[in-house]
């Protein structure tokens, strides 16, 4: 190339090129960090030290209680339920989905989830809605007793739609060693007991979008499975946080294994936390939401692939002690649970791992 060359694209911009003129905005970064560090602060508990803006975040779990803990660790996102959001225009549940699918993951092995961090993408940063998804993942944290000790903001032009962001979310508890929950004491036996979901919570999204569609309904319309809410609303109604209910559940004993059940429903979630030679049977004696009826019918969604799918109404299945079932119940409902006792575990012989009454008899 002639350095001489003064041709358009070799004269320099008389201006010089900026950042910002890429499309990052480094000043509204900074004005999104300022809008969230009163929320994040709001979020520390014992074993937390520290605000926002370090490189790094500490945890001290001695100073959280723990002798010999095991640390347990989970990551996860919100999937397209967040193109509800956007296409919505409400940011301020989606956090509280994004803290659920960690936590209520964690506390399946008996751990208290203790911190948390989160990652927002985004093609161009809008601080209004990229500080209420950041309000609902304070939320989130603090109802869950766990502590939003830092974070990354990714603005990248080009990569995103304008108006579009991703989310993901990453969580370390702690459980005492000789506590973890691993679901080797369950037994044939042992009572299933099953806690009342909020809705879909963030799984089956993609489909759940394509019964929208079929259904003709806008997001705005008013919801025909929910009195007093629109569509877009009643959809993102956030995932229920089972953390300090089941903490409690386990403190109470006889507690064998606990189940969280998302993306892969009843027939997938279940196997993983019991043993080879164990069966679930489900009776089903749960009240389902309206909006699994409404999807079922709508989308012409067959029984199996609704509980393939979705939880149905059932977010966290435990598995108890048939002696231990009356004081577990009891402190779930404590918690604010409502309890469901959906079944047993057997025997599996050469049954199939998880079978539903009415489905699969």
């Amino acid at each position: 190339m002639d350095p001489n060359d003064q041709s358009p694209q070799n004269k320099p911009d008389a201006h010089g090129l900026t950042y910002a003129d890429a499309g990052v905005d480094i000043d509204a970064g900074n004005a999104l960090v300022d809008r969230i560090k009163p929320l994040a602060k709001a979020t520390m508990r014992a074993g937390a030290d520290g605000g926002l803006g370090g490189f790094g975040a500490l945890f001290d779990p001695k100073a959280a209680g723990y002798k010999d803990p095991i640390l347990v660790a989970g990551t996860d996102g919100v999937g397209t339920k967040l193109k509800l959001a956007i296409d919505a225009d409400k940011h301020d549940t989606v956090g509280i989905d994004l803290v659920a699918m960690c936590v209520n993951d964690l506390v399946v092995q008996g751990a208290e989830p203790l911190f948390f961090l989160d990652y927002f993408a985004t093609g161009h940063l809008a601080v209004d809605s990229a500080a209420d998804v950041v309000a609902g993942i304070a939320k989130g944290c603090k109802d869950s007793g766990c502590a939003l000790i830092g974070g990354e903001t990714a603005e990248m032009p080009g990569m995103y739609a304008d108006g579009h962001y991703d989310l993901a979310g990453f969580c370390v508890g702690a459980v005492e060693r000789d506590q973890l929950i691993d679901g080797s004491q369950t037994t044939p036996g042992d009572v299933l007991l099953g806690l009342a979901s909020s809705g879909p919570h963030s799984n089956g999204y993609s489909l759940i979008r394509r019964i929208v569609e079929r259904s003709g309904l806008a997001l705005s319309d008013p919801a025909p499975f929910a009195a007093g809410q629109s569509v877009g609303d009643a959809l993102l109604t956030p995932t229920r946080l089972y953390v300090k209910s089941c903490l409690a559940a386990i403190q109470a004993g006889g507690v064998h294994a606990l189940c969280h059940i998302t993306g892969g429903g009843f027939y997938e979630n279940l196997p993983r936390v019991m043993g080879d030679s164990l069966a679930c049977r489900i009776t089903r004696i749960w009240t389902m939401p309206p909006v699994f009826d409404w999807l079922a019918r709508v989308g012409g969604v067959e029984a199996h692939e609704m509980h393939r799918t979705f939880n149905c109404g059932i977010g966290m299945v435990l598995a108890v002690a048939p002696d231990s079932v009356a004081t577990v119940r009891a402190a779930l409902e404590a918690g604010g649970e409502q309890v469901f006792e959906i079944g047993t575990l057997t025997a599996r012989g050469d049954g199939p791992a998880v079978t539903i009454a009415g489905i699969d008899d």
